[in-house]
């Protein structure tokens, strides 16, 4: 942290109240703090902050948009305050009593296409914060957590009293501390799950000494996050099994932390019998080429599923890789006609993808819920699914919502497919299930309504306890 940044972030933590005994994996908000008088049930004025908010670009986008649509639904007005790529916001519907809109607030975008890691023209320099930015990529660092924490800070600051709370999604900035008297409201924070997993897993992946300093200096803003996230007064997360990941990698105080399940659209991703099943195809989704998403063990998986199943292939929704695991291993199996990648699609057209597959898969070695997992689900599509974090507690038990794996096993997913593959009932019966479990666990309209209960609880702490120290 540079001098002017510790400047700006001010000498010590917000105090927030008191946390009460551990109860189990949500705490959940008190009693006490739900009954916070008269105006416990008027409608909030909420600030969702999001550095990266495109949902084409991972979950993070795909929550600030559902979860600020389904907060407007509610009656609540959302201003989401993100940076590029711009989140993606539906149009709030006009019999809601709430409203979502957007403010851009924007970094120099250093990583856009089709020029990443660029260097801004000197004319595009607007402050120290800017020069912060480009010399954290110069020395191989990603700056965005932070210079986005700071650019928010001092936008909230000069808005002081237009929210009653500021809700950041993920970005765990040195700007974000200081309390209410910094931000001009109180903070709740969601971590999906912590980028330390990413970075072990893309350093044991790294092929030698060079990779691997070159890793470390990228997950270089980990170390802020970390110290961010012991400081913080109240903390969302989307799974049990993200939860322990907070107390355990970031060191935050359990009683901090609770668990608020995100969900899928179930209207737009439902059964629907005029699309007609694909013999063989497989779907699955892969935002980015890296171990975590574990797509290489699924296309070995495939050459072995194609000896007995020639007309076996593999839709990816995501970017095709140039080079990389994924790609030798296409190459060297011998795959290059049966594995497809689409990418920029509609959630109509995704959700039309899912339904046309006779099977969809997850991967993963690690997920902090697996979104992809709970829309396919709700399509009614069968679900093979890793055991990797999360995603048990979203896809169910093995053989009655889904087939589970282990993570990082080729044959596994390999006998998976197969036995999906030849058993139409069994693929019946698991995607009934599955949607089954998504409508009574996995809605936005709960994820909205049990996120709103920790920003009142969290007003609540704040009238009580705002004090900095």
């Amino acid at each position: 942290m540079t001098a002017e940044t510790a400047e700006i972030v001010g000498p010590g933590p917000y105090r927030a109240a008191a946390p009460r005994p551990d109860t189990g994996p949500d705490t959940g908000p008190d009693a006490d703090s739900l009954r916070a008088g008269p105006d416990a049930d008027r409608p909030l004025r909420i600030a969702l902050l999001t550095y990266k908010g495109n949902p084409f670009c991972g979950g993070q986008g795909v929550y600030v948009r559902h979860l600020a649509r389904e907060l407007a639904a509610l009656g609540h007005s959302v201003e989401v305050i993100g940076a590029q790529p711009y989140p993606v916001l539906d149009d709030p519907d006009p019999a809601a009593p709430g409203g979502v809109r957007l403010t851009e607030l924007p970094s120099l975008d250093l990583y856009r296409q089709p020029d990443p890691f660029r260097t801004p023209r000197r004319e595009e320099f607007r402050d120290w914060i800017d020069a912060l930015e480009v010399s954290t990529m110069w020395t191989g660092g990603f700056p965005e957590p932070l210079t986005f924490s700071l650019r928010a800070r001092r936008h909230l600051a000069a808005r002081r009293g237009e929210f009653d709370v500021v809700h950041d999604n993920q970005t765990l900035g040195y700007g974000l501390l200081g309390g209410p008297e910094a931000l001009g409201a109180p903070l709740v924070t969601t971590i999906h799950h912590p980028v330390t997993v990413d970075r072990k897993l893309d350093l044991d992946a790294a092929a030698d000494w060079k990779r691997r300093a070159s890793v470390r200096r990228w997950y270089g803003f980990t170390r802020m996050q970390k110290r961010v996230a012991r400081r913080l007064p109240s903390v969302l997360t989307v799974s049990g099994s993200s939860r322990q990941e907070i107390v355990t990698h970031l060191g935050v105080d359990p009683r901090r932390v609770h668990v608020v399940p995100i969900g899928a659209d179930t209207e737009l991703f439902s059964p629907d019998p005029a699309v007609a099943e694909v013999p063989g195809r497989i779907v699955t989704t892969s935002s980015a080429d890296v171990p975590l998403k574990g797509l290489v063990h699924l296309v070995e998986a495939l050459a072995v599923v194609r000896a007995r199943h020639p007309h076996a292939h593999l839709v990816v929704v995501g970017k095709r890789p140039g080079s990389g695991p994924v790609a030798t291993a296409i190459r060297r199996c011998g795959l290059d006609g049966a594995v497809e990648f689409v990418k920029g699609i509609s959630d109509a057209e995704l959700a039309g993808l899912v339904r046309s597959a006779q099977i969809a898969c997850v991967p993963s070695l690690y997920e902090g819920f697996s979104l992809p997992a709970a829309e396919a689900m709700a399509t009614g599509t069968p679900l093979l699914a890793t055991t990797g974090g999360a995603i048990p507690e979203v896809a169910g038990p093995d053989g009655e919502t889904c087939l589970a794996v282990p993570p990082g096993d080729p044959g596994a997913l390999a006998s998976g497919l197969e036995r999906l593959l030849a058993n139409e009932h069994l693929r019946q019966r698991l995607g009934a299930a599955g949607r089954e479990r998504v409508l009574a666990r996995f809605t936005w309209r709960r994820a909205a309504i049990g996120t709103a209960e920790h920003y009142r609880a969290a007003i609540t702490a704040a009238r009580r306890a705002p004090t900095r120290v």
